[in-house]
C-alpha cells in the first residue's frame, strides 16, 4: 500500500458481464465522501458477502466493488467530531459492503450514524467472530424476549443451525438458559452444535418433511428461522400457542406460502428481523448484549481467521452451503 492507495479484495465486471476478483491496491479516490474514515483490522464472511463477491446485482448494483458488510478497526479521521482518532469502532449492516465499499478493504469511509463504539468486553477480532451474523442472531433473541418467550416455557428451535446466524443463535439462547433444538442438514456437525449448547439436534427434514395440514403438532414455543421458504411455513405450523417465530433468512426462497390458522387459532407471531437498518438505540442494546456473553465458551475452531489472499475458497464454500461456524477476515496491519 502506498500513500495514495489501500489494499483490498476487489471485484470487477468485464464487458461480457463476467466477474473476477483479486487482492490489489485501490486508490483512495474509490472511497465515498462520508464523515468517518476507518482503518479496518478485521471483517468477516457472510452469505451476503459471497453474493456480492460473485456479482449478484440484487446485492451490489455496480462494479467494481469491495465487499464486506462487517468491519472493526480504528478511526483515522472523523469530520463530524463524534469519534476520536484511533477510537476502536465497529460497523455492521447499513449499506456497507453492498453498494458502499466494505470491510474487505483496509480502509472504509462511512456516515457517522453507521459507526458504533466497540463495546466493553469485546476486542476487534472477537467482534468480528460475531459480526452481522451474531448481531442478527441476538436481534432474533431480543424479539423473542419481547414476545415473552421465556426459557421456562419450553423448547426453542433454530433452523440452519450450522450457519453463521444459526450457530450463534444456538449459542446465545443456550447461554441465556433456553432449551435449544438445532435443526440442520449436516448431522455430522451434531457434536459441534452440542458444544454450542444445543440440547437436541435434529435433521431439517423432520421439520419440513411434514403434511400440508393447516396446523401440525406443537413442537416449540419459539424459533429463530434462518432459511425461509417452505421451512418457514413448516416452522410456523408447528409453533405452540402464543409462540413466536423470528424470520431472518431466505436461502430456501423469498416466498412464504402458508395459511392464517397458526395466527388466528394459536396466536403465533411472525417477527421480521432487519439487521441492516436496525435503529441505533436497538443497535447499541444488541452490541451490549453480545459483549456480555461468555466469549470463552465458544468452541475451539468455531471461527477461522484468514487473510484476503485466502478468501476466495471460503466464499465458494459459503455459497455452496459448506461453511460451519464463522470466518474472520484479518487485514495485514491488524494488531
Amino acid at each position: 500500500m502506498s500513500a495514495e492507495t489501500f489494499r483490498a479484495f476487489f471485484v470487477e465486471e468485464n464487458e461480457k458481464g463476467e466477474f473476477s476478483s483479486s487482492v490489489t491496491d485501490v486508490p483512495f479516490s474509490f472511497l465515498p465522501d462520508h464523515e468517518v474514515l476507518i482503518r479496518v483490522h478485521y471483517s468477516s464472511l457472510n452469505y451476503k458477502d459471497g453474493l456480492s463477491a460473485s456479482g449478484n446485482k440484487g446485492v451490489t448494483r455496480n462494479y467494481p466493488h469491495i465487499p464486506g458488510i462487517d468491519a472493526s478497526g480504528l478511526v483515522e479521521e472523523d469530520k463530524s467530531g463524534k469519534f476520536s482518532k484511533e477510537q476502536k469502532v465497529v460497523v455492521t449492516g447499513r449499506d456497507l459492503g453492498s453498494n458502499t465499499p466494505g470491510g474487505y478493504g483496509e480502509l472504509i469511509r462511512v456516515p457517522k450514524d453507521w459507526v458504533v463504539k466497540l463495546p466493553e468486553g469485546l476486542d476487534e477480532a472477537t467482534a468480528m467472530k460475531y459480526g452481522t451474523a451474531g448481531f442478527t442472531a441476538m436481534y432474533g433473541v431480543k424479539r423473542l424476549q419481547r414476545e415473552r418467550i421465556n426459557p421456562e416455557d419450553g423448547k426453542v428451535l433454530v433452523t440452519g443451525a450450522t450457519g453463521g446466524v444459526g450457530s450463534l443463535a444456538v449459542f446465545f439462547l443456550s447461554e441465556l438458559g433456553y432449551e435449544v433444538v438445532a435443526a440442520t442438514g449436516k448431522m455430522d456437525k451434531e457434536n459441534f452444535l452440542k458444544e454450542l449448547g444445543a440440547a437436541e439436534v435434529i435433521h431439517r427434514d423432520e421439520i419440513s418433511g411434514v403434511s400440508d395440514n393447516f396446523l401440525l403438532s406443537r413442537e416449540w414455543n419459539g424459533a429463530i428461522e434462518t432459511v425461509g421458504g417452505a421451512m418457514l411455513d413448516a416452522v410456523i405450523r408447528q409453533t405452540n400457542h402464543d409462540g413466536a417465530v423470528a424470520c431472518c433468512g431466505n436461502i430456501l426462497g423469498h416466498e412464504l406460502k402458508t395459511n392464517i390458522y397458526p395466527f388466528i387459532l394459536r396466536g403465533v407471531s411472525l417477527l421480521g428481523i432487519d439487521s441492516a437498518i436496525c435503529k441505533m438505540p436497538m443497535r447499541l442494546k444488541i452490541w451490549d448484549s453480545i459483549s456480555a456473553m461468555n466469549h470463552e465458551k465458544l468452541p475451539d475452531g468455531f471461527a477461522r481467521i484468514v487473510g484476503l489472499e485466502n478468501l476466495k475458497p471460503e466464499i465458494e464454500a459459503i455459497l455452496d452451503g459448506k461453511q460451519a461456524g464463522r470466518v474472520v477476515v484479518q487485514h495485514s496491519r491488524a494488531k
